[in-house]
């Protein structure tokens, strides 16, 4: 029995032992299924906040567990979202013996406009691995503007107002907008106050100039008020309508731990550290009501001869000369219209009475006196050449306008000037008879035959032949080399007056240069506001230039609208992009140090450079 039991013992073992493997195997393969998706590398994208209101910003988040990327993967150019890298952040953990981590890249998304937006899905190599995210959706919409009893009552953290001087205007006639900005005094500005946006319909958005800060009470409350004027040009006739204008900013609010008292508020805002203030940020955004107009068309009754489209209030001043001058010879005219109006648009009209007379094409300088550009003085230079000597004076100038306060047409004439034309041949030289000497009446008899010299006289070595003398073909070289100089010259003389855009290549790139060191002067001096002025001027003419169009209605748009048109590269568009939101930035809050400006200006020279290499 004993035997038995003991036979039956050994078999069990055996069995038992030779299974093992298996069963180990097993179990090894269980746990390494168990413990493989913890220790896998992740990839997931997020917002922040996905449902945004024109103005406001995101956070886009890459984040990455259990692995680092080799290179950070970055979201493709999206049209209407400007996505700004941020840098990346670390988290370590230690949990019951296992350690993982994390590392979080973050990206700040600003939508430009409403509407749907979709961040496709972005690829990451992690550790050897190719990890995949999920696509993002993001969708803009646009804020809703205070109502006024919403404003009379005092309880809005803040709120803007749009204004036009009038509800008609003249179809191409430039006005202004009164855009105004107002937070309560408590509050303080986190950053610059950012324009999202400004929808016109109907109307070319120009220049943004701030017009100064003030405050003003509302109800019980008082509030700070940044204003700005929107200069804008009816391009066509009918119902208009501007706005809603959308603006957003970060206010620092008090929390309801610290003091509320507006006495200590006051203190406060001044430097002193008055009060147990926990402020807390908060990201808003703003809009005006939209604003209808109604645009009315030129009258056709009255229309001068030479109407060509210029609207406004201007006076004329008209100088010419030399006035004494050969057929052929060039006359200066000097024309200066001064006012009110789109003067970066003016050209001179066609003068039908100079048609016996060769017109070159004018050249132009524009001096303002408003922030705006809207008035001041443009200088014209033209160049004209009698053709025959029966011209005797320069016909009159006229130069003709509408006036949108009057509704009525008007034209400007200079009075004529007196000429003296001669004839372009040389005039012969006055022959001067020569005094006579020694006696008329007893001139000496003349000899028929001279005697013989007896003598020779000294030898002397004759010089060489003036011909053979290098002096003498260089002597003959001068004329021709001063003719072919002259001829260059006037030859490049004719093709620049019959060249008008390379003209202006050449006085924009005078324009850069002289502007680049204006800029440093004002970054040096720390002037922002006349730095950003040059700056958003530079932008106009060498965009204006690029694309053969006037300065004045260069804006931000036509980067997308015509720039990308013409093959410039996409990082080229988005440094001018970033270049017109400083401009448009720093009309509300300016920056402060030279250092920043230093950096902007740099920037400028760099995108320029650039700019004019992309083939008009």
């Amino acid at each position: 029995m004993q035997r038995l039991r003991g036979e039956n013992y050994l078999r069990w073992r055996d069995r038992k032992w030779n299974g093992f493997p298996v069963a180990a195997a097993l179990c090894l393969a269980l746990l390494w299924l168990a413990i493989w998706p913890a220790n896998a590398a992740t990839f997931t994208a997020s917002l922040d906040n996905d449902t945004l209101t024109l103005g406001q910003s995101t956070t886009l988040s890459l984040t990455f567990e259990g692995g680092s990327p080799q290179n950070v993967p970055t979201p493709p150019g999206i049209p209407g979202l400007r996505i700004t890298y941020v840098g990346p952040s670390s988290q370590f953990s230690f949990i019951n013996g296992r350690t993982s981590s994390t590392v979080t890249h973050h990206f700040t998304i600003t939508p430009e406009r409403t509407g749907e937006f979709t961040i496709p899905a972005l690829t990451a190599d992690v550790d050897g691995q190719q990890l995949t995210s999920q696509p993002v959706h993001l969708r803009v919409i646009q804020p809703g503007a205070a109502s006024a009893a919403q404003i009379d009552s005092g309880s809005q953290i803040a709120f803007a107002k749009l204004s036009l001087p009038e509800d008609k205007v003249y179809e191409g006639e430039v006005i202004t907008a009164d855009l105004r900005l107002y937070y309560r005094q408590e509050a303080q500005l986190a950053d610059r106050p950012k324009l999202a946006g400004v929808q016109a319909e109907g109307f070319t958005v120009g220049k943004i100039v701030p017009t100064g800060q003030s405050r003003v009470q509302i109800g019980n409350a008082i509030y700070n008020v940044i204003a700005a004027r929107i200069a804008l040009t009816a391009t066509r006739t009918g119902p208009l309508r501007v706005g809603p204008v959308t603006i957003g900013l970060v206010l620092a609010v008090p929390s309801n731990n610290g003091f509320n008292d507006p006495f200590f508020h006051q203190f406060r805002q001044f430097g002193f550290p008055v009060g147990n203030f926990n402020d807390e940020e908060k990201q808003l955004s703003v809009a005006t009501e939209a604003v209808n107009v109604q645009s009315l068309p030129l009258p056709t009754n009255n229309v001068p001869p030479g109407f060509n489209g210029a609207i406004g209030e201007y006076t004329m001043t008209v100088t010419a000369g030399p006035t004494n001058v050969a057929v052929g010879d060039p006359i200066t005219v000097h024309i200066q219209i001064s006012g009110q109006g789109d003067l970066a648009s003016l050209t001179l009209p066609q003068q039908p009475a100079w048609h016996d007379f060769t017109v070159y094409p004018p050249t132009s300088k524009l001096t303002t006196t408003d922030p705006t550009g809207l008035q001041g003085t443009k200088t014209f230079e033209e160049i004209v050449a009698p053709q025959n000597t029966d011209v005797h004076e320069l016909p009159a100038f006229t130069f003709s306008y509408f006036d949108p306060d009057t509704g009525d047409y008007r034209t400007l004439t200079q009075p004529s000037v007196a000429l003296a034309v001669r004839s372009a041949g040389s005039t012969p030289v006055p022959t001067i008879a020569a005094a006579q000497t020694g006696n008329s009446q007893n001139p000496p008899a003349p000899k028929d035959i001279l005697p013989i010299k007896d003598e020779l006289g000294a030898l002397a070595q004759a010089s060489p032949p003036l011909v053979t003398r290098p002096a003498f073909f260089i002597a003959q070289t001068i004329p021709v080399l001063a003719f072919l100089a002259a001829l260059v010259w006037r030859k490049r003389t004719d093709s620049l007056a019959n060249n008008p855009r390379l003209r202006r290549q050449r006085q924009v790139a005078q324009l850069i240069r002289d502007g680049l060191n204006d800029l440093r002067r004002q970054a040096t001096e720390n002037n922002p506001d006349e730095f950003f002025a040059t700056l958003f001027h530079l932008l106009q003419e060498q965009l204006g230039e690029r694309l053969d169009s006037p300065a004045s209605s260069i804006t931000e748009s036509v980067v997308d609208e015509r720039l990308a048109v013409l093959g410039a590269p996409e990082s080229l568009l988005n440094r001018l992009r970033e270049l017109f939101q400083y401009c448009n930035q720093a009309r509300y809050a300016p920056i402060r140090g030279s250092a920043e400006l230093n950096s902007v200006a740099g920037q400028f020279e760099k995108v320029i450079g650039e700019l004019q290499e992309v083939k008009a």
